[in-house]
């Protein structure tokens, strides 16, 4: 296989704030994939909270550049094996994974979701994140992204009132993501004030370790709770599903779309309902994303909605949520 990185700094439409951090832009690297002509392509994003930069995450490529170009590849799951034991994090994994899977599915023209026999008929449609603002700013990113759906982060003194604000002037589906700033008290006495206002379920409101407090509002919370810092690898799924009601999976915390799918399977089984996150990531991303929804119950995909440019083509998301497939194989993904 021939490999190449190409890292980007992906500009966004508007400052994004969480509880913890602020940020203008969105560091990516793209990793392609070729064979006999044909190129796959896979992405990861830089990550303060996680310790993952470009320059670390390409160090680990560059490692074994070697033992990859000299791989003879065959398909996405055995790369995946071959991949497990070179030390790699689960961010640089999650790039190689999704460039190998974009590979496969280009090589026997078939979308992965094809490939998975799952079809498109039916799957949930993507929210769109509003992040921390003065309540004005947030309103006016709502008029300029109506939307069916909306993620609204918190993590501050006054959030039921920025609910309640936002609320007048919108109809939406709202989810909360507090991004682990709150306590189980906190979340408990919070979440019938929310579902009021017509929020459908809260993400990850304790810190990730949590584990006690987690448990109090698995036995107390009249919303639902999903995980997402508390779900990073498989081995989280059954332990969440002792203290939440479903499960965000973000494909570059757990190593892209091979481990995901087991994920996926695994939270099914526990009766857990299935989501899948994104981190900012461009088309590239979003793409291999969009190859898992029938087998979803919300998505978090609208990373490239953010970005005021864009690297690739690939999925569209058009106005009201409606997913466009692309034509081709894969993910579908081709570089602008």
């Amino acid at each position: 296989m021939k490999l190449l990185i190409k890292k980007f700094v992906l500009p966004l439409k508007h400052t994004f704030s969480i509880s913890r951090e602020s940020h203008n832009a969105q560091d990516t690297m793209i990793v392609c994939l070729s064979e006999g002509g044909i190129t796959g392509y896979g992405e990861t994003t830089s990550n303060t909270y996680y310790n993952f930069t470009l320059e670390s995450m390409e160090a680990e490529i560059e490692a074994i550049r070697s033992d990859i170009e000299g791989y003879n590849f065959k398909d996405a799951a055995t790369f995946y094996a071959f991949l497990s034991d070179k030390g790699l994090s689960n961010f640089v994994l999650c790039a190689l994974d999704l460039a190998a899977h974009d590979l496969y599915g280009k090589i026997l023209g078939q979308p992965l979701y094809k490939i998975w026999n799952t079809n498109t008929r039916h799957y949930p449609i993507t929210n769109y994140t509003i992040g921390i603002d003065d309540i004005d700013i947030m309103l006016a990113k709502m008029a300029e992204k109506p939307w069916p759906i909306y993620k609204i982060k918190l993590g501050t003194p006054n959030d039921i009132a920025i609910v309640q604000a936002l609320r007048k002037h919108s109809e939406a589906v709202f989810r909360i993501d507090a991004n682990c700033a709150w306590t189980a008290e906190e979340t408990i006495s919070n979440a019938p004030l929310l579902k009021d206002l017509g929020v459908e379920f809260i993400e990850q409101p304790l810190k990730a370790d949590d584990w006690e407090g987690m448990e109090k509002v698995a036995h107390h919370s009249v919303l639902p709770i999903i995980a997402d810092e508390s779900c990073i690898l498989e081995e989280d799924v059954e332990k969440c599903a002792l203290h939440f009601n479903g499960i965000n999976i973000k494909l570059t915390k757990c190593g892209g779309l091979t481990p995901a799918l087991r994920m996926i399977k695994r939270g099914k089984e526990l009766g857990l309902k299935i989501m899948v996150g994104c981190m900012t990531e461009s088309t590239v991303g979003i793409s291999a994303i969009a190859q898992l929804l029938p087998q979803l119950d919300y998505v978090d995909m609208d990373g490239a909605m953010l970005l005021s440019q864009d690297i690739a083509s690939g999925v569209q998301i058009l106005e009201g949520g409606k997913v466009v497939f692309p034509k081709l194989g894969g993910s579908g993904i081709t570089l602008n």
